[in-house]
């Protein structure tokens, strides 16, 4: 099936031209869509925690944010950009009750609205905008005049209309220039939540820390192992990025592409793709949703512990020393 695919003259901005639209969160994406739907002259009102840095940001950036409960009151549009853990209480206590009928209950990531978390009421339609890039890049491609590409897709009690405000809003935060592509709630959530699951974070991860254990339990140099199994990985993925797997083939030795073709599939065996079987299994049931819900309303030990336990791996402490060493790296410490 070949996608639905929208551009610049497919949307028309001049929809939004009396709505207000709420940002409820200033954070990556929220600092992002509100500054780029602003400069598109789109009228934006902040929600946002007072106290917090990104309160401070917003107001750095020139608006005046609101609590949420306020700015969801004012919004016609209300797009929910806070982390997706608590954004079905947020909803429940500050949202749900403030929305009015005719309002649209807009995300950028399916998660809440596809597990049930995010109930608009009668009369309220549901729809994603999902830019496919972090905050920053929105923003910047903004700037230069270009765009990250968008999904965009309609939840219950959307209507042709809603599909229409839905690509003013792309247009208006740059994503009509990339294109626009048209999906479903169902299909944006569990992608997104397999590909970061699989590939994109756990995948790698697991990849790089096992590769790297690896070479320094045979006796090779903590360092030497950093370099080949993590530092070059960006040289790599920027050729996947450029080019797909074909170019980045194209641009390694010979003996690479060799290796890639011949050792790949001892790596990625049958066994790990049928546990990416089930590990698509579980989203698509909603088994892994109930078990992140569930965590964070326990206070997420075990989701804390994970994270203090990888932040000591000597694969990190290895890295933040090489890292210090090379000055043409904007170096990063969590």
């Amino acid at each position: 099936m070949t996608a639905t695919i929208y551009y610049d003259n497919d949307a028309d901005l001049s929809l939004l031209k009396d709505k207000t639209i709420a940002i409820l969160g200033y954070g990556s994406q929220g600092h992002a869509q509100a500054q780029n739907l602003r400069d598109s002259g789109c009228n934006v009102v902040i929600g946002q925690r007072p106290g917090s840095a990104n309160y401070d940001l917003a107001v750095e950036h020139g608006f005046e944010p609101l609590p949420v409960n306020e700015a969801a009151a004012r919004g016609d549009l209300v797009n929910i950009l806070l982390p997706d853990e608590v954004q079905g209480d947020i909803f429940r206590d500050h949202i749900r009750g403030n929305l009015s009928e005719g309002n649209v209950i807009m995300c950028s990531h399916g998660f809440n609205v596809h597990f049930g978390q995010v109930e608009a009421p009668a009369g309220v339609a549901t729809l994603l905008v999902a830019p496919k890039g972090p905050g920053h890049l929105v923003r910047s491609e903004f700037e230069r005049g270009g765009g990250v590409p968008c999904l965009i897709a309609l939840g219950d009690g959307s209507s042709e209309e809603t599909k229409q405000l839905g690509l003013a809003y792309a247009k208006g935060i740059g994503g009509t220039r990339g294109g626009v592509i048209e999906t479903t709630f169902a299909e944006e959530t569990e992608t997104d939540l397999f590909g970061e699951q699989v590939v994109l974070c756990g995948g790698v991860s697991e990849l790089v820390k096992a590769a790297f254990e690896t070479l320094v339990d045979a006796g090779y140099q903590p360092e030497m192992a950093y370099f080949e199994c993590l530092h070059e990985l960006k040289l790599i993925v920027d050729l996947f990025y450029q080019g797909g797997l074909n170019y980045m083939r194209y641009s390694v030795s010979n003996t690479a592409e060799y290796g890639d073709y011949s050792r790949g599939p001892r790596v990625v065996t049958e066994e790990t793709r049928a546990e990416m079987k089930r590990i698509l299994h579980e989203i698509q049931s909603g088994q892994f949703a109930r078990e992140w819900i569930l965590e964070n309303r326990a206070g997420a030990p075990a989701f804390k512990a994970m994270r203090r336990r990888d932040r000591s791996l000597q694969l990190e402490e290895v890295g933040l020393r090489l890292r210090s060493l090379m000055s043409w790296i904007d170096a990063k410490e969590v």
